[in-house]
């Protein structure tokens, strides 16, 4: 008797216990609220905001939905409700993963609120749900090369979205603390959407009309460093950032090096200034080329005679330049060009950045051709950083794209070149507005100064004699300089109102001046038309 109650009560153990394993696999006895959970996403990251504080990218609150496959009771009807809320998901990979049993998987991220119902009101066991965070950029393209995106856990992969992440943020989410949005203060850049747009707008317009391959500019606050615009096109829509991974959407100011031609010119002739071997009515021999072996060193559309100085500046001599790099000397040149930041990387905010292409050997004929803007190339930004620090009187300031980034933790040098020197290139650089190869730039009621540059492009390991770089960088006002602004054309074509030439002059220079004449006002700086004065009348 005593065995047949130890067997029956084995047996009956046995049947509950396979009967509860049952249960609780099919998940059949579970409550509906433990058939969904809900866990909240860490990834809060704060807003960014142009200078005035306009929102330039924000976090929204968005769900994801997904599945832990080792708790679903009929994975094939799973599957079929699954699908028909979310149509376009793959029925045959989405069986599979979840057919594999494991304890997570993903079934899509970031949902509408629409399907999240939905799929509430299928109640399908082991389906869960995860309140996330969604990056969006309410201004589309704009300034994406600087904002960068996020990828789908919102963490940040390029532009100042990386920056944020690699500044603070990726440690305290590894800290484990929840990251809310709201609670971080925004970060508040030295962009003007405003400025931003019109730069944009204007080098969309100037591709199309020149039929160029890509366009790009920036505009600088030359006594701060603070960029207000940077542009690159064509671009991508940090709210689809997959475009952003095509060759042709890399941000050129920043991240790609080009031989920036004649706009070289200014360090050039600051150098000559700076040596005290010249001024600016020195004189140059530019009556015939310059010869190295069967290479010859030629002026476009030369003078062919003796030059002065500010003449070699306007005209844009090749040959004056080679032959005032000669006679300085490579070792001074090559110490100058380093000691304005082009010899080195340089560093901002945004992680996309290339480094200067230097030539192996820094012979003569580097020393000549450098002189002009060949046979070395840099980043439009850090050429533009030079010639900054030509006209704020001699102060290198590494750029920012922060507002109210402290000055002084950004000097990189001081007293680069005399006032006296700096004061001249000023003066030159008005000249070349005026009655030089910039003069395509000048808007009635402001005192513009500017360098035009055009460059072959090396195809094959050869210059291309049809197709160029052509560039332009604008100071103003002038006479005490506040801003710069760079613009960049690549591949330009000639027009019939351009007599088909395709050099800056007839291209980056009238786009320049259309930016100039719409971001000027915006930023304070009305047109004066007190013609009487003139700021350079010790040069003359």
């Amino acid at each position: 008797m005593r065995k047949r109650t130890v067997v029956i009560m084995g047996v009956f153990s046995i049947a509950v216990l396979t009967i509860l394993g049952r249960l609780i696999h099919l998940g059949v006895q579970a409550p509906p609220e433990q058939v969904f959970t809900l866990r909240n996403s860490t990834n809060g990251r704060p807003a960014i905001l142009d200078r005035n504080g306009v929102v330039l990218s924000m976090d929204i609150p968005i769900t994801s939905v997904y599945a832990s496959p080792r708790v679903m009771v009929d994975i094939d009807d799973a599957v079929e409700r699954i699908t028909a809320t979310l149509p376009d998901l793959d029925r045959k990979q989405l069986h599979r993963r979840l057919s594999a049993r494991g304890a997570f998987a993903w079934i899509r991220r970031h949902i509408t609120p629409r399907e999240e119902q939905a799929l509430w009101n299928a109640g399908i066991p082991g389906l869960s749900f995860q309140r996330d965070k969604k990056r969006i950029y309410p201004n589309g393209t704009l300034a994406a090369h600087v904002l960068g995106a996020v990828n789908v856990d919102n963490i940040g992969i390029s532009g100042l979205e990386k920056w944020i992440e690699t500044n603070g943020l990726a440690t305290l989410r590894q800290s484990g603390i929840d990251l809310k949005s709201s609670a971080l203060n925004p970060i508040m850049t030295s962009l003007d959407i405003r400025v931003q747009y019109a730069l944009e707008d204007e080098i969309g317009k100037a591709i199309k009309r020149y039929a160029a391959k890509a366009g790009a500019g920036l505009v600088l606050d030359v006594n701060t460093g603070e960029i207000l615009a940077l542009a690159s096109l064509p671009t991508f829509d940090p709210n689809a950032p997959a475009d952003a991974l095509k060759p042709d959407r890399i941000n050129r100011i920043a991240a790609s090096v080009f031989e920036m031609g004649s706009t070289f010119k200014a360090l050039t002739t600051a150098m000559a200034l700076e040596s005290g071997q010249y001024t600016t009515r020195s004189m140059i021999d530019a009556s015939k080329p310059v010869a190295f072996g069967r290479m010859r060193i030629r002026d476009f559309e030369g003078k062919y005679r003796p030059l002065s100085l500010q003449e070699a500046f306007i005209y844009s001599s090749n040959i004056s330049m080679a032959k005032i790099a000669m006679q300085i000397g490579k070792d001074y040149h090559q110490e100058f060009l380093r000691r304005f930041g082009q010899m080195e990387t340089l560093r901002t905010e945004l992680p996309e950045t290339a480094t200067p292409i230097l030539p192996r050997k820094w012979g003569d004929i580097t020393t000549a051709t450098a002189s002009f803007g060949h046979g070395i190339a840099v980043t439009p930004l850090q050429a533009s950083m030079g010639v900054a620090a030509l006209v704020n009187g001699g102060t290198l300031i590494r750029p920012t794209f922060i507002k109210g980034d402290p000055v002084e933790t950004r000097k990189l040098a001081s007293r680069l070149v005399s006032p006296n020197a700096s004061e001249a290139m000023r003066f030159l650089l008005f000249l070349n507005a005026e009655q030089g190869s910039a003069r395509n730039a000048r808007i009635i009621g402001y005192r513009i100064g500017g360098k035009t540059g055009t460059a072959e492009k090396v195809v094959g390991g050869r210059y291309s004699k049809t197709l160029n770089i052509t560039s332009f960088m604008g100071v103003v006002p002038v006479e005490e300089p506040r801003f710069l602004i760079l613009t960049l054309l690549d591949e330009p074509k000639g027009l019939p109102e351009t007599h088909g030439f395709r050099t800056s002059g007839w291209n980056a220079v009238p786009l320049g001046g259309a930016v100039l004449k719409r971001v000027l006002p915006m930023l304070g700086h009305m047109p004066s038309f007190d013609g009487h004065t003139d700021p350079f009348s010790a040069f003359r």
